[in-house]
């Protein structure tokens, strides 16, 4: 968990090493005697000032752009002050020395001028203006993701979070179920009245629009999910069914050793691609077979398989076309599939590639079905199909990252318990004598889980795991 909030806080802004321009950031209530003694003079709000700033002998440290931000029209909320200095480590450094110990020290009996001043944690910036309400939780979130956004449909549906569309979507279904449920707690607080409020005011059908209009927010939140989190593709495989040549043909550069020796792959190789802007996690395992015919280490790689296969959002399986006509092989691949159905969850698909087509003439009666692809890692052959069938099968839509916001995967089980409360709250109203309190208390962990998203109600230990995700200084 992040420290206490209401302590003055410092930290240098801009990415450790050298560059042009670095920044030195505070924030603290009351935090205008500071800046007057360490700029040397009062400073108008939200402009931008070119000054000195001097050490303890009144030598210049460096000559810097100093931007006052007074609270609350600040990013935290509170009183903020940024240094625009150069960007060499020292100079940063030094200038964050020169803060502390000016706000710490003791002048002639006064108080400091900003005591309690220390570094902040990571995230804590963002965290305070989360708390002071500059920002809601999914809008913090979404400023992480606006920074780490490899493809530039991330960074756009990142900021599209931030500016609060993702959490806007949110609050219309909180509004819609908070609505609802005052129907069913207006039913139960008046038992005796002859009006059925809820049969006038058609509380199924507000329910079923409800259920419609999450439905619809819940896909676009898989694939926001999709858009941050990535797929996490495992090819499997016998020994030298092409998989590592697979890996390298996606990636399109040679990360993994290919030879004719089985057992080549001893251990994962993973390289991230993007697909029409997502990004896949494809993952090259060793080969499966027999574990008395594998040695050792061999052995251990086939044990990582299987785990990184447990935890795959969809597996390629490869099978070798010019080793079809030999019943062991065969055989052994039937043993691999079987035990691969038996592994996965029931939602994760499996696709089925029969690899090196270049060299075999053999036609696959069972590849008429979508998760059924020749392909040849050797000449690119099918590779194309294969990427947009992957996209196809976890479940992104071409074109949906127009208007798409970020997401994350706690969001997605958020709405995952929404609509399992409601699927209830829609049961229970089918019945000739509904249960109203079980109904309301229904619909009220529903809006518990909806606040959730926003942080309207959410344990501190969340908050922890959130922002200490963050870098420094922001």
């Amino acid at each position: 968990m992040l420290a206490q909030h209401d302590a003055p806080i410092i930290a240098i802004a801009t990415a450790a090493g050298r560059g042009a321009v670095g920044i030195v950031r505070l924030s603290a209530k009351g935090l205008v005697p500071l800046v007057q003694a360490l700029c040397g003079r009062v400073l108008n709000a939200r402009e931008a000032t070119y000054l000195p700033i001097r050490d303890d002998q009144g030598l210049p440290i460096d000559h810097v752009l100093a931007v006052f931000f007074p609270g609350p029209h600040s990013y935290t909320g509170e009183d903020v002050l940024e240094l625009q200095a150069h960007g060499g480590p020292v100079v940063l450094q030094l200038l964050l020395s020169r803060c502390m110990a000016l706000a710490t020290a003791h002048h002639d009996a006064q108080p400091p001028l900003l005591a309690g001043l220390r570094m902040a944690q990571p995230g804590e910036f963002t965290q305070r203006a989360f708390l002071n309400h500059k920002l809601d939780l999914a809008q913090a979130e979404a400023v992480a993701d606006l920074i780490d956004a490899s493809t530039e449909s991330a960074a756009r549906s990142a900021s599209r979070s931030l500016t609060g569309e993702f959490s806007a979507e949110i609050h219309r279904l909180r509004d819609a179920l908070i609505h609802l449920r005052m129907l069913v707690e207006a039913t139960l607080d008046f038992p005796e009245e002859d009006i059925d409020f809820l049969q006038q005011a058609n509380a199924r059908g507000q329910l079923a629009q409800l259920q419609q209009q999450l439905a619809e927010v819940f896909q676009r939140t898989q694939q926001g999910a999709l858009l941050r989190e990535g797929i996490r593709v495992v090819i499997a495989g016998q020994p030298n069914a092409g998989k590592s040549s697979l890996l390298n043909a996606l990636a399109g550069a040679e990360l993994a050793i290919v030879t004719p020796i089985a057992g080549t792959t001893r251990d994962v190789v993973q390289q991230t691609i993007q697909i029409d802007g997502v990004p896949l996690h494809v993952i090259d395992t060793a080969g499966l077979r027999d574990h008395s015919e594998a040695d050792e280490v061999e052995r251990i790689g086939m044990s990582r398989a299987w785990d990184q296969i447990a935890l795959a959002d969809a597996v390629l399986m490869l099978h070798d076309l010019t080793r079809q006509q030999d019943p062991d092989y065969t055989q052994a691949d039937a043993h691999i599939e079987a035990t691969l159905k038996d592994t996965l969850a029931r939602h994760v698909p499996l696709l089925h590639l029969w690899n090196k087509a270049d060299a075999s003439h053999l036609h696959v009666e069972t590849q008429s079905g979508e998760h059924d692809l020749v392909v040849s890692a050797k000449t690119g052959q099918g590779l194309a199909q294969l990427r947009q069938t992957l996209l196809r099968v976890v479940g992104w839509q071409a074109g949906a990252n127009d208007g798409l916001f970020m997401a994350r995967e706690r969001h997605v089980q958020a709405l995952r318990e929404v609509q399992a409360h409601l699927r209830h709250a829609h049961d229970l109203l089918q019945a000739q004598h509904p249960a109203l309190d079980v109904l309301a208390e229904e619909l009220r962990l529903g809006q518990n889980a909806l606040n959730a998203i926003t942080g309207e109600f959410t344990s501190d230990d969340l908050l922890g795991v959130i922002f200490s995700s963050f870098c420094i200084g922001k």
